[in-house]
């Protein structure tokens, strides 16, 4: 059941899971991917966590020591995810230590209420790398124009950093742009470059999902024929742009400090509509120096029918070029996709967290210690 994923690994691309619960955790499922299903990585949002922590009783105990010192419900909440992150992360450390730091990491995100405040996302992500203290954490900071300043200073502290919700190629640049910026900054300080993370996450599907309900409004024969093509044409063409910055005679530079690359990372790469393979954002976008984060079904998907047949990104940027080209010239504006897409991103993101505030909240109530 495992070869399509080994092949995959073989490939360079490095298997990270896009789930994580306390279960998860305490039953050995974690140990269990990491040894039978080659995942070397876990990553979180609110969405995640909100599932988690409403499904099931994990965290009655926890829970029950929160109510008892009447903290806040955001405090109890901090508390709560920061503690699976640091398991998570003494489970992953073995393949942290063998990759040297590339792999066996687990991201964790900033409050998404602050995605358009600076100071405050990089206070945060501050609090989080000291609360969670492992060196294999990776803290989330959304793509946005108040993050970009705030990824550049937060990488500059030595802290590693996954850049999230990047949709637009434009985007794209400028989150690699900030992270020189940001080793720039750690290079002056006289901090050591080598232990300085990061990856750029990528989304996939939702850029197919959005499109693709724009081509089936149009119904023409040339809306049909460019269906469910948007999304790995942005994805590669995404790729390109990665090579080409650490290509350069900037990233040469840095490199030489002892580096790393900022690897790009597919995210939502759950297919949404049937009528596509399950695996389809995982076979096309095979290439060296990326992660593919995968939902548990994508992740057994793959290991059961995925067809990895080497690198399926190299050769392909003119056809993407091509593609998005079409979906232009039908009259869908790809700026005004990934600028909606951002947006809704951002919202379903605090929505989920303001939804596990609320759950929290009530289940500390519901735990609370009856006064004598």
């Amino acid at each position: 059941m495992t070869d399509a994923l080994k092949r995959l690994s073989d490939e360079g691309v490095a298997i990270w899971l896009d789930d994580l619960s306390r279960k998860r955790i305490t039953s050995g499922n974690l140990q269990e991917l990491i040894d039978e299903q080659h995942v070397v990585g876990v990553t979180t949002n609110p969405s995640i966590f909100q599932k988690a922590i409403s499904e099931g009783h994990g965290y009655d105990r926890q829970l029950e020591d929160l109510a008892a010192r009447k903290v806040t419900v955001e405090e109890a909440l901090r508390m709560i995810t920061t503690a699976d992150v640091r398991d998570a992360a003494d489970i992953l450390r073995p393949v942290y230590d063998a990759t040297q730091g590339q792999d066996g990491r687990v991201s964790i995100e900033v409050d998404p209420r602050l995605a358009h405040n600076t100071r405050a996302t990089v206070a945060e992500a501050r609090q989080l790398a000291w609360l969670i203290d492992r060196p294999n954490t990776l803290v989330k900071i959304p793509a946005t124009k108040a993050g970009l300043p705030a990824i550049t200073e937060v990488i500059g502290l030595g802290i590693s950093v996954n850049v999230t919700l990047i949709f637009s190629l434009e985007r794209y640049r400028e989150v690699m742009d900030a992270y020189l910026a940001g080793l720039e900054k750690a290079k002056e300080r006289g901090l050591d470059l080598s232990k300085i993370h990061s990856v750029a996450s990528f989304f996939v599907s939702r850029v197919d999902t959005e499109i693709d309900k724009r081509l089936d409004a149009l119904g023409t024969p040339e809306a049909k024929a460019v269906r469910g093509k948007a999304a790995l044409a942005n994805a590669r063409l995404a790729y390109e742009a990665y090579e080409e910055v650490f290509g350069s005679d900037r990233w040469a530079a840095l490199d030489r400090a002892q580096a790393n690359k900022q690897r790009p990372l597919w995210a939502s790469t759950g297919v949404k509509d049937p009528a596509y393979k399950d695996t389809l954002y995982v076979d096309e976008l095979v290439a060296p120096g990326t992660v593919n984060t995968m939902p548990e079904a994508t992740l057994e998907a793959t290991a059961a029918r995925g067809d990895i047949r080497g690198n399926t990104i190299a050769g392909t940027y003119a056809q993407a070029r091509a593609d998005l080209d079409a979906v232009e010239k039908l009259g869908i504006g790809y700026d005004d996709v990934v600028q909606l897409l951002e947006d809704e991103g951002v919202e379903k993101f605090e929505a989920s967290w303001n939804d596990l505030l609320k759950s929290t909240e009530a289940e500390l109530k519901r735990l609370a210690p009856t006064e004598a």
